[in-house]
């Protein structure tokens, strides 16, 4: 394996530990009300196989995963106290040693949120042909 594929390995693997570890950090009962919805959002969209953009897509494909899943992160490390994210850290590294939980909540928000967008864009023609 060269050594840029290596890196690469290495920094996938710290942001699957640091979405765990939101994942934890979002069910404890120390974090904000708006703090938890905006990590689950986050986690929900990591987790999750539905895209914004599909990945197939050239270049834009990638890009939402590159850009908003550590974007939605960082927005969320700064709404978290620091001792809950330890915490979090903590049980995440035990988590991927024992295996990821699934987040079928998740694939359910982002397709709410895909049908939701598609009802919206219905109904702005209809009324824009109307």
């Amino acid at each position: 394996m060269a050594l840029g594929e290596n890196r690469m390995a290495g920094r996938l693997e710290a942001l699957r530990q640091e979405t765990l570890a939101l994942y934890y950090a979002y069910r404890d009962p120390r974090v904000s009300w708006g703090a938890r919805a905006v990590a689950a959002l986050v986690v929900a969209y990591a987790l999750s196989p539905v895209d914004l953009i599909p990945d197939f897509v050239p270049l834009l494909g990638y890009l939402d995963d590159l850009v908003l899943v550590p974007l939605g992160i960082w927005l969320v490390l700064r709404m978290i106290p620091p001792e809950v994210m330890a915490d979090a850290r903590a049980r995440a590294i035990t988590g991927l040693e024992a295996g990821s939980p699934t987040m079928r909540a998740g694939v359910a928000i982002v397709i709410a949120i895909w049908l939701l967008a598609l009802a919206l864009t219905a109904w702005i023609v209809w009324r824009a042909t109307r």
